[in-house]
């Protein structure tokens, strides 16, 4: 039993581990012509977003919701990439959960 506190106390600090290191990462995308723009961090936490004025009227409304949506799969793409990056690096660990089963 205290063997599976130890390491799940073990699993718990790398995850916190990993956290800190993702959150030090920041990706930037834009969508629609560079009109929206958005900066997300390595958990995926959306920091900014910035939308060009020009696109705040009602006939802009489907191209603001595709380009936020477009801009968000962007930025996650990006992560995805640079996440790798730090795994293939040995940067960034991942937790290894099958210790717990």
């Amino acid at each position: 039993m205290f063997q599976k506190l130890k390491q799940y106390k073990d699993l718990r600090g790398q995850a916190k581990k990993a956290q800190s290191i993702l959150e030090s990462v920041t990706v930037h995308a834009d969508a629609a012509g560079g009109k929206i723009a958005i900066v997300m961090d390595g958990n995926q936490k959306i920091m900014n977003l910035d939308i060009d004025v020009s696109l705040f009227a009602p006939e802009h409304k489907k191209k603001v919701e595709d380009g936020v949506k477009e801009a968000i799969e962007n930025a996650t793409k990006k992560l995805q990439r640079v996440m790798l990056q730090k795994i293939k690096a040995g940067e960034l660990e991942m937790p290894d959960m099958s210790k717990l089963a």
